[in-house]
């Protein structure tokens, strides 16, 4: 296997989920030689993995947040036909969602990498970093062609699990004080459904029918609440209820079990779902997911660390970055139950702190996404798609300041930053309240 050294670059950014995506795209609007590694063959995280999976928490307060989410999802809307539309969610305590063609938005992500000059390059794992005293100086990876190095100038890993973080050493925790992580999902969809009467009785989570389906043994027991949403397109219903317990999303091992597991409890619901629940007799099982999609595994250690605590009063960081009331949505840790139980009153949101994207000692190291700095109250409401995103943009935009005054990302001075978010159209931010609308 022959390695091969890449050229420099400004900007590595390690993963292409929301985070990434949106660390990419604004490290390179800012003018910086920005890469984006991806280990799989799309970009976009967890629609990858949950095709239908809606953008939930973008309205704090039912106001957008800005910045990408906002200019994707009009991007979206204002297609013809229309690609995207706010909806509200149907289940407790949540806000609402972005609702999208899972395909539409997939190219739209990708056309946003080129216009801002991202090179993006797939099926790629970063394996390793070189370390330099309390820097980063290269990264190793492989692709189909070998091992390869390459060169940044400043890392941000938006990985999902922060495998190059923790290597650089900086410390984490895995799942909950008591180590157990939330459960993994396996999504589908079921075309050619009838939504007029699947969603007739107004239960969200069709116990009526689930309690009949456990006692009978046609259902798994974990299934006791469905979580089954309308789909963009007519007549589609989102499957994001088949929950698989005691995984660790860090060990491949784990995640293929629960992969083949969920297709069986998929296939079994499915089944249900036709022979039991109104207005399924003639729908079909579609976009089986690839593969499960994790939700939680490290949390690294930063500046600062959120707590639940501190979400429930509604704090304002000095440095917050981007607005946020969703609940407390927390998935199987330990147990068969899934909380969303409301974290701040009524009418009030916190902002996340970029404190909490930054390590401590690693000079040219940020992270974003589900990997923030956060205890496991505070995590399970931190985690939204649109929050990771505009995560991955005050990061990207952190990038340019580092490089711009040679000063390690703990000098990053976040007066300077929010406001040139603000300049992108990110909203709350500063002495900038939201305002409901």
């Amino acid at each position: 296997m022959t390695e091969h050294t890449d050229s420099a670059t400004d900007v590595l950014i390690i993963g292409g989920g929301t985070a990434g995506f949106g660390a990419a795209v604004a490290a390179g609007r800012l003018g910086l030689k920005t890469c984006l590694l991806e280990a799989g063959n799309k970009v976009g995280g967890v629609m990858a993995f949950c095709p239908g999976m809606p953008w939930g928490g973008a309205y704090p307060l039912d106001t957008i947040i800005g910045g990408l989410i906002e200019e994707l999802s009009d991007r979206l809307a204002t297609m013809s036909p229309p690609a995207a539309e706010k909806r509200n969610c149907t289940l407790e305590n949540f806000g609402a969602e972005i609702q999208y063609d899972h395909d539409i938005a997939t190219l739209t992500l990708f056309e946003m990498l080129e216009e801002a000059g991202v090179e993006t390059r797939l099926n790629t794992t970063a394996t390793a970093p070189v370390m330099e005293g309390n820097r980063i100086v290269a990264v190793e990876y492989f692709d189909r062609h070998g091992a390869h190095v390459i060169r940044p100038k400043i890392v941000i890993d938006c990985s999902g699990d922060g495998d190059i973080s923790a290597k650089a050493g900086v410390p984490y925790t895995l799942g909950d004080d008591s180590g157990n992580m939330m459960g993994v999902t396996l999504t589908f969809s079921m075309e050619g459904a009838d939504w007029d009467r699947v969603f007739a009785e107004g239960d969200p989570y069709f116990q009526r029918y689930t309690a009949k389906g456990i006692a009978e043994g046609r259902l798994h027991q974990d299934l006791g609440k469905l979580y089954l949403m309308k789909g963009f397109h007519p007549n589609s219903v989102f499957c994001n209820s088949v929950v698989i317990r005691g995984v660790d999303g860090t060990n491949p091992t784990d995640v293929g079990r629960a992969t083949q597991e969920g297709r069986r409890r998929c296939l079994q619901m499915a089944q249900f779902l036709r022979s039991d629940v109104p207005g399924f007799e003639r729908a079909r099982m579609s976009n089986l997911g690839p593969t499960v999609g994790v939700r939680e595994t490290r949390k690294l250690e930063g500046l600062l660390q959120i707590s639940g605590a501190d979400l429930a009063a509604g704090t304002k960081y000095p440095d917050g970055i981007v607005c946020c009331d969703n609940p407390i949505d927390d998935v199987m840790r330990a147990s068969d139950e899934m909380t969303h139980d409301a974290i701040v009153e009524a009418g009030s949101y916190y902002t996340l702190p970029f404190r909490a994207l930054v390590p401590k000692r690693i000079e040219n190291l940020m992270f974003a996404g589900r990997i923030l700095s956060a205890d496991p109250v505070a995590f399970a409401s931190v985690r939204g798609m649109p929050q990771c995103m505009a995560m991955g943009q005050a990061c990207g935009t952190a990038a340019a300041q580092a490089i711009a005054t040679d000063r390690p990302v703990q000098q990053i001075d976040s007066n300077q930053l929010i406001k040139a978010l603000q300049d992108q159209g990110v909203h709350g931010l500063g002495h900038d309240p939201l305002a409901a609308v």
